[in-house]
């Protein structure tokens, strides 16, 4: 057994994750072109490798003939019974190889075709190991600025964090560790070239994965989400078991698991609300924290009016229309947000049936079933898609206050505590 081989091939095989067959293969290159370099051809040679012992041989196939023209590929008949009793003219003959009368230059060639197999297969190693990752998340660590984009350690391989792919306003320093979606991994001549990023929706998704057991499980699915990186998620989720609360399973005891995964994305916020295959419902679901008194979806054009109470509208539009426009984004509807008192001036209630409501109780979703005959002939003028916010609401609506956007701010803010104290409940 050729022990010294063994031990450095295991070795390298361990260091660099390379598979002992590649490594054979590497060494047989080698001395196919190291028998190439000292005879000028290597079409009649053979090498042969014992994966068990390690040991190695190398032999010349050549023809018996009376008289040798090529020394290479021929060879003489009594020289032919020397090495085999029963050779005849014209048969062929394995004549073995000694390898260490190679020359200088043909080791050294041996040595560099080694070296060039042995990156090449290290290259497709980091490549097999990142490609088993891509479309999921990775722990790395923040290297340096490469201009606007910023280089992360991921282990064995540096990824690249696009400009466009960070958080606004977010600032990551070296050595900081983050997790980061892997977008796309290809490979290269010079190693694999990773692509990441932290502005994906599916970041989200892979960070509830890892923290709740339940979604892992398949008890727990996120049906969709909706994300503008940085400022706020709305998620959507659905339970496989009647006993198990999707939401609180992904807030968790005191809101531990959404806490955890706010904290990583540097406080952003996020809504976790009830999927509902009732695309009048999922809406009414999506505005929270809210309140609706109607919503009237048509599915065939993928548009949906909602009427909310007249202290509810700057909250339901959100700040510069953010909750709207998420909402749009999750549910794949044209909202049009309309307060009590602008569905009432414009007839729109008594299109409906319903009568203002001032300020007295009502239940959520009341009146979001029942609605088939408006919504078919209802073609609205919509004013917010999964697209781009409307104009119109990017300022408070004339009917609010002048603090509008404060008081929705703490209005959302202490629905949102409502909605943590009940699911914690």
């Amino acid at each position: 057994m050729n022990t010294e081989l063994k031990d450095a091939l295991e070795v390298l095989g361990k260091e660099r994750g390379i598979p002992k067959e590649a490594l054979f293969e590497a060494i047989e290159s080698s001395l196919l072109t190291a028998c190439k370099n000292h005879f000028g051809k290597a079409d009649n040679c053979i090498v042969t490798i014992d994966q068990n012992t390690y040991d190695y041989h190398i032999e010349q196939v050549k023809t018996v003939v009376d008289e040798v023209y090529d020394p290479v590929e021929e060879i003489s008949l009594p020289d032919a019974l020397m090495i085999d009793k029963n050779a005849q003219l014209g048969d062929s003959v394995k004549v073995p190889v000694d390898s260490q009368k190679f020359g200088r230059i043909s080791t050294q060639n041996a040595k560099g075709v080694i070296k060039q197999k042995i990156r090449e297969e290290e290259r497709n190693s980091i490549y097999r190991d990142f490609i088993e990752h891509e479309h999921g998340i990775m722990t790395g660590v923040v290297q340096r600025n490469l201009g606007k984009n910023i280089s992360i350690n991921l282990g064995k391989a540096d990824a690249i964090l696009a400009e466009n792919e960070q958080i606004k306003g977010e600032t990551l320093k070296p050595n900081q560790r983050v997790k980061v979606y892997l977008l796309e991994v290809k490979n290269n001549p010079r190693g694999p070239r990773i692509s990441v990023s932290r502005t994906h929706p599916d970041l989200v998704k892979c960070l509830f994965t890892e923290e709740v057991s339940e979604i892992r499980e398949g008890v727990v699915e996120i049906m969709e989400i909706a994300r503008e990186a940085g400022s706020r998620t709305k998620m959507a989720v659905i339970s496989h078991d009647e006993n198990v609360d999707p939401v609180g399973a992904c807030v968790g005891v005191n809101g531990t698991r959404v806490n955890s995964i706010v904290d990583e994305l540097g406080g952003e916020k996020i809504d976790i609300i009830n999927w509902d295959e009732n695309p009048a419902f999922l809406i009414e679901n999506a505005l929270s924290p809210a309140k609706v008194i109607c919503v009237v979806a048509d599915e065939d054009s993928k548009g949906a009016v909602v009427i909310v109470p007249d202290y509810q509208l700057s909250l339901a539009i959100g700040k510069e229309g953010q909750n709207a426009r998420l909402a749009a984004k999750l549910t794949g509807y044209k909202i049009d947000i309309k307060s009590e008192t602008q569905a009432q001036e414009s007839g729109l209630l008594d299109e409906l049936g319903m009568e203002a409501m001032g300020d007295s109780e009502y239940e959520d979703g009341e009146y979001s079933e029942g609605m088939e005959e408006y919504a078919e002939e209802y073609d609205p003028d919509l004013e917010y898609s999964d697209e781009e916010a409307s104009e119109e609401y990017e300022e408070a609506p004339a009917e609010a206050d002048e603090d509008a956007d404060s008081e929705a701010d703490m209005t959302e803010d202490a629905a949102e505590a409502e909605s943590e104290s009940e699911t914690e409940e």
